[in-house]
């Protein structure tokens, strides 16, 4: 289980990689899925399944469209993909950084500490995120309809952001 947690975090750290060093909205749509996918990977190693599918949904149903939506409107006839120089550079550099920062941290960490909750299945009568679950919906609903009206609020104002001078939202691209 630890092997798989860190191939995880690594994939994370990757994701995170080919976000910050790709200027391309469409390559860098591509980090942001893993990035997203493996977040939720690394919840749901550590006990919270329901929690990491809710916000793997919320993210990809909403946030994820409108950042296709004004992709597609600030297209690139020529983006840069994941092979070329500037690119594959900014990887390089930014993956150089991570090694570094995190060298720098190593010895504070012990892994003896990260145990995920699978592993201590047995001093437990149910899974950690079930009460959970029953606390969001009776407690915090009202929580979820304002994160329901902020992603709505959010597509109207990236929408509004991206209508041009008067031509309204649907323009030829």
């Amino acid at each position: 289980m630890m092997s798989m947690m860190y191939l995880t975090l690594v994939c994370l750290v990757l994701g995170l990689v080919t976000v910050a060093s790709n200027p391309s909205p469409y390559f860098a749509a591509l980090g942001l899925v893993v990035v997203a996918g493996t977040g939720c990977g690394v919840l749901m190693g550590h006990g919270g399944p329901f929690l990491s599918l809710v916000l793997f949904l919320i993210y990809l149903g909403g946030m994820l469209v409108v950042f296709a939506y004004s992709a597609a409107l600030a297209a690139e006839p020529y983006p840069e993909s994941l092979g070329s120089r500037p690119v594959l550079m900014n990887m390089v550099m930014y993956t150089v950084g991570v090694v570094v920062v995190s060298g720098l941290f190593w010895g504070g960490w012990y892994e003896f500490s990260w145990v995920p909750a699978d592993e201590l299945g047995e001093f437990s009568v149910f899974r950690g995120d079930i009460g959970g679950v029953a606390l969001m919906y009776s407690l915090g609903g009202w929580m979820l309809g304002i994160s329901a009206w902020v992603l709505l609020l959010t597509l109207f104002v990236v929408l509004e952001l991206t209508r041009g001078l008067s031509r309204g939202t649907l323009r030829a691209v």
